[in-house]
């Protein structure tokens, strides 16, 4: 996906339920890192809901959702999803990047920031999600420090938290902490 097609959804998602949009999924670089590396980019979906009524994500979904006639003519989609989605570090809603210009049409998509990103993606704890957090990191897009600072701010019991910690590390082991 390119920071024109999260654009793209953002005015579209927003039109469909007359608000502002919250990006969760890993296309929320976009706001801070318009160019990302092409393997950060790969996802045709954007994790998105309504800022201010996440239960009408369903109709973002269903209007230009996966299968929709809107992700057969443009070949990337928004998937509805709610805040609970997000298993990012506490105040990561104060974080939110906007992402707001004419390709919006004047909505605001509110972005995760890109260590609350890195960190609900080691979270989820899937190999594609810790190659995910590897290139930010081999990027420079994150800084580890900050990284390993949030990680105790993540939902979880502390032993998971430790791991995320001791995996962030590992992935960091060639950068100064």
């Amino acid at each position: 996906m390119r920071r024109a097609d999260l654009e793209h959804i953002i005015r579209a998602a927003s039109r469909i339920v007359e608000q502002d949009i919250v990006v969760i999924g890993s296309q929320a670089l976009l706001a801070q890192h318009p160019n990302p590396p092409a393997a950060m980019a790969r996802s045709n979906e954007a994790d998105v809901y309504p800022r201010n009524t996440p239960e009408r994500a369903i109709e973002i979904d269903g209007a230009i959702g996966e299968e929709s006639q809107f992700h057969a003519t443009f070949d990337y989609y928004a998937h509805g999803v709610g805040p609970e989605t997000a298993k990012a570090p506490d105040g990561w809603r104060e974080r939110l990047i906007p992402l707001v210009n004419e390709n919006t049409d004047g909505a605001t998509g509110w972005c995760m920031e890109i260590h609350d990103l890195v960190l609900s993606k080691c979270f989820a704890g899937r190999e594609k999600d810790w190659a995910y957090a590897r290139i930010a990191l081999d990027e420079g897009l994150v800084d580890p420090a900050l990284l390993l600072e949030r990680t105790s701010l993540l939902p979880g019991p502390k032993g998971h938290r430790e791991q995320i910690a001791q995996g962030i590390r590992g992935l960091a082991s060639s950068r100064e902490l």
